[in-house]
């Protein structure tokens, strides 16, 4: 059945809203650019993107309701029913998923009698798996409200979840302070974070993601190792740079082949079976 028009922001929320909403837009060379934040400040406003919310976006953008809706069902940061104050994001990817990304998430739908994308009853917890946080030195990750939690087990997660339910105060491994989901919305629009040292915090790669680097450098190991031929003993001699008459890697100089040796042209491919 068709519905009915979604139904207008109360007057001070609308005023508000449109006030907030002018700022976004005027960053913008061309409105219908603000859109992405402005669905964010309507989601900072309910916890989710309603159909008043994205009716509000598509009149002060000058775009359909159809246009709007086109793009806040294509991004899985928005919300499209009402969520918790924590959205609790577990990673099942490869990576994190085989550290024990999966027994994770099974243990938090068991201990807080939820599906994936589903709220607890006390309007706390939505929880989610995401198929990637990003984070893979850090498996198996658990994210709330985008924030870091690293290196989790099933029960280092269901304790996050107790304390998030219970109104104590986590941390999260790297990153800046814990916020609710609509908080975390509004400075997602674009507007500051005015929480004392919430700015300055921050994190880093991990040591396995550093790793590659320092070695570049040449810090973090006595001695390269150089590996010989497939089938030969590795030699345990420095590297060198290669001299003009040989090369380390196909990528280094062309190989003698007939492509690239102008004693052995290629010829004309044959017809099968000539």
């Amino acid at each position: 059945m068709p519905q009915l028009p979604a139904p207008a922001y109360p007057a001070e929320v609308r005023a508000r809203l449109e006030a907030d909403a002018k700022e976004v837009i005027a960053r913008y060379p061309g409105s219908r650019s603000a859109l992405l934040p402005l669905l964010h400040l309507v989601q900072s406003e309910e916890g989710y993107v309603s159909r008043t919310g994205m009716a509000f976006c598509a009149e002060l953008l000058g775009l359909t309701t159809a246009e709007v809706t086109a793009v806040a069902t294509f991004y899985t940061m928005y919300r499209r029913r009402p969520s918790g104050d924590y959205q609790v994001g577990v990673c099942t990817n490869t990576l994190c998923a085989v550290m024990g990304g999966d027994a994770i998430f099974d243990r938090l739908k068991d201990h807080l009698g939820v599906g994936n994308d589903e709220t607890t009853e006390d309007g706390k917890v939505t929880l989610e798996h995401i198929e990637c946080n990003a984070a893979c030195d850090f498996a198996p990750v658990v994210m709330v409200n985008w924030e870091f939690f690293d290196n989790q087990t099933p029960e280092s997660a269901t304790r996050l979840v107790d304390d998030l339910i219970a109104g104590r105060t986590v941390e999260p491994t790297r990153g800046a302070p814990l916020c609710t989901y609509k908080e975390t919305a509004r400075i997602l629009a674009g507007f500051p974070d005015e929480r004392p040292g919430a700015v300055e915090a921050t994190g880093g790669a991990g040591a396995a993601s550093l790793a590659g680097l320092r070695l570049a450098k040449g810090e973090g190991a006595p001695q390269a190792r150089v590996v010989g031929q497939r089938g030969g003993a590795p030699r345990d001699t420095p590297p060198h740079d290669p001299s003009p008459s040989e090369h380390l890697s196909s990528h280094d100089a062309p190989q003698q082949t007939a492509a690239s040796d102008p004693e052995n042209p290629a010829g004309p491919a044959a017809e099968e079976g000539e």
